[in-house]
């Protein structure tokens, strides 16, 4: 029988952890697959650490983090530990709809997909502070990431364990955890998920976020096309910059020859901050070149990942049936 672990991040959620429990064994007892869940507590500040023990659940996992992490941290902890064939992911506010995971099992089931993410349906939050945002954010990322995730922000997945658990989860990549799983090969599904009004407690999320999005967008663009190759990048910005810097001074230094006065010229200084400029980005890129090469070479990293392998073993055997 298939295992599903629910992997659920939770700050300060002291009101909603006990309900959220009781909901995900009403939804997921007499399925056709085990659970188990997992809660980390990400250095909550409240007594959420103390209604998580007192639940006493043969099915729950508790994972006390020392102080707050960061949600993508947490995650990762939550994710090391799973054991089941499935990892899901849930937010800890009660606004996730366990029995959406049904539907999501028996979709991965089919052996068609990698993953299931959902869309939150009838969204019940503000709509200028949370909808909008988020509305605009997703736009960006789809466009950024060229994906077609419709709801980065949707808490509620269910992915094949070895296809998130290989993922590199770190900084605030949870935000984009979708779009990493695609970027590893992984075939998505996305399905209309509930979405219910928060109960209690605060939300961790506001507006800020969009700074922190967008910065996090530029690092992932560079992570997908250059993290293992980064000379591509440095070298190509330091050549260009060495190269308007040494067009300038061609300019000044046919200006000389004309018998014009080019010394304290602003363009004069500019041409050669350009050249010195490009030059260094050119040797950050090498340097950057070593360390990605040590770090395969010494960890033995593979930088590609297998699907499948079939190296004939049937044929083999069969020969040496013939042989013996």
């Amino acid at each position: 029988m298939k295992k599903i672990s629910i992997v659920i991040t939770v700050f300060n959620e002291e009101k909603n952890v006990a309900l959220l429990n009781e909901r995900i064994h009403l939804a997921l007892t007499m399925q056709p697959f085990n659970y188990e869940i997992i809660f980390v507590d990400d250095g909550s500040t409240d007594n959420t650490a103390w209604f998580l023990k007192e639940m006493n659940d043969c099915r729950v996992k508790i994972i006390e983090l020392k102080k707050n992490y960061g949600q993508c941290p947490a995650l990762k902890a939550g994710i090391d530990y799973a054991t089941g064939d499935y990892i899901a992911t849930m937010d800890g506010d009660l606004q996730n709809d366990p029995r959406d995971l049904v539907r999501m099992f028996f979709i991965l089931e089919t052996g068609a997909f990698d993953f299931v993410t959902g869309i939150r349906n009838q969204r019940n939050d503000k709509l200028f502070f949370r909808i909008i945002p988020s509305l605009m954010a997703n736009w960006l990322i789809r466009k950024v990431t060229n994906t077609e995730i419709t709801d980065n922000g949707c808490g509620i997945r269910l992915f094949k364990s070895q296809i998130i658990k290989e993922m590199p989860l770190y900084g605030e990549f949870h935000r984009f955890i979708s779009v990493l799983a695609i970027y590893e090969g992984a075939r998505p599904f996305q399905i209309p998920v509930n979405h219910f009004p928060r109960m209690s407690g605060r939300s961790k999320y506001g507006l800020s976020r969009i700074l922190k999005v967008l910065s996090d967008l530029i690092l992932l663009r560079f992570y997908r096309k250059y993290s293992q190759k980064p000379m591509h990048f440095f070298g190509r910005m330091g050549f260009l910059t060495s190269v308007s810097g040494a067009g300038i001074l061609f300019y000044l230094l046919v200006e000389k020859i004309l018998g014009k006065d080019i010394w304290g010229r602003p363009i004069l200084f500019l041409g050669v901050l350009l050249v010195i400029i490009g030059f260094q980005i050119i040797l950050s890129g090498i340097v950057l070149d070593y360390l990605m090469r040590t770090y395969y070479e010494s960890q033995q990293k593979k930088p590609y990942t297998i699907k499948n392998m079939n190296f004939g073993q049937k044929e083999n055997s069969k020969n040496i049936s013939i042989l013996a």
